[in-house]
């Protein structure tokens, strides 16, 4: 990654230097260069032990070295510039410079990184967040928000890369790899950001995906985080999001934890628990007595808040024929779905059946 680093430099400042540039390791390999035939190559006239302590430079028969700084003493990298004369130095001790702080950047956006994904992971002590984030140059209360982009289709090591350019904010938006599937956003919050706007940062980004990598994803959104500590926390509801939604909101490809609503504490509840409740609300006959056809009935019966006219309607059918339906299954469940205690308890045993067969189909 460095070599990519200093390449990119090199790329934006080749045009204003007439002569080569470029870096080598410890060994003298050059890893970024402006004449891209020599990058990989060794330079012969690269000596380490030749290397001036005092002035960290090295001049050669044909070249000008300036070593890079390093924080733990250690050599790592070395600019070039090709000529001895006065300018060849000014230019290497320049290029040396911008390679540095480009180093540096680098370095500090990676140790950032790595330290969101150790407070997601739970890999950090509590203690220990608000020690690293004052090093880490961390604002430990700033609003956040956790996505979690969980390739389906096509998996692609691309995808991680191609949402960081979506995330331009590189000192407070982090783009983590997870797994071979699962890539993390920890988004800062604006104060003018609501749940709209975060809604449309993941459409942007599972649009981006298809079109470009022909990625198809799902992406869990926690709710929002009021410091560091509490990401481990919002990246459990991120997954949670995506896990309830699988369930209750397949046809989903974007869902918020916090609109999970029952199916949340459904998803959270023992399957003995989900048992035992179908066995208590289905005592007159289970539930799989009912046929597609009086589901359908009842799901639209639901979508339109128990209002007969209005499903009638929808269902294009008589209202009579509708009232027909509820009292039969009034007749096989005992509930009456237009009593509104009855028509809570229905729904709930619809999803808590809705869990359990998906529960069972992942088993197999």
């Amino acid at each position: 990654m460095p070599s990519r680093i200093f390449q990119n430099v090199i790329i934006q400042m080749k045009d204003s230097i007439d002569r080569s540039v470029g870096v080598v390791d410890d060994q003298g390999y050059v890893i970024a260069c402006s004449e891209l035939a020599i990058i990989g190559s060794r330079l012969e006239d690269f000596r380490l032990s030749l290397v001036n302590p005092d002035s960290h430079e090295l001049v050669t028969a044909s070249r000008t070295f300036v070593l890079l700084s390093s924080e733990n003493g250690q050599l790592g990298y070395a600019a070039f510039v090709e000529g001895t004369d006065s300018v060849a130095k000014t230019v290497c001790a320049i290029s040396a410079v911008a390679f540095d702080e480009a180093l540096a950047n680098y370095e500090e956006k990676h140790n950032r990184a790595a330290f969101i994904k150790n407070i997601i992971s739970d890999n950090i002590l509590p203690g220990d967040v608000y020690v690293r984030a004052k090093e880490l140059h961390f604002v430990t209360d700033e609003p956040r928000c956790v996505f979690l982009i969980r390739q389906t289709e096509n998996q692609d090591v691309a995808a991680a890369e191609l949402i960081s350019k979506l995330f331009p904010g590189r000192q407070h938006d982090f783009v983590l790899n997870i797994n071979e599937s699962d890539i993390v956003v920890v988004k800062t919050l604006q104060p003018d950001m609501d749940r709209d706007a975060i809604h449309e940062i993941a459409a942007m980004t599972e649009k981006a995906l298809f079109e470009h990598l022909g990625i198809r994803c799902v992406i869990g959104i926690s709710t929002e985080a009021r410091h560091l500590r509490e990401l481990a926390d919002r990246y459990k509801e991120a997954q949670v999001a995506i896990d309830v939604g699988r369930v209750f909101e397949s046809d989903k490809t974007i869902v918020h934890y916090e609109s999970l609503g029952l199916g949340r504490i459904i998803y959270q509840l023992p399957t003995t628990l989900c048992e035992m409740f179908l066995n208590e609300v289905f005592k007159k006959n289970p539930i799989e007595t009912l046929d597609e056809d009086t589901l359908e009935t009842i799901n639209r019966f639901f979508e339109n808040n128990l209002n007969v006219s209005e499903t009638s309607r929808k269902l294009y059918v008589h209202r009579n024929t509708l009232v027909y339906r509820l009292e039969k299954i009034k007749k096989i469940t005992g509930l009456d779905l237009r009593e509104f205690d009855h028509a809570i308890v229905f729904k709930v045993a619809m999803m808590v059946k809705q869990y359990l067969d998906s529960l069972n189909s992942t088993r197999y």
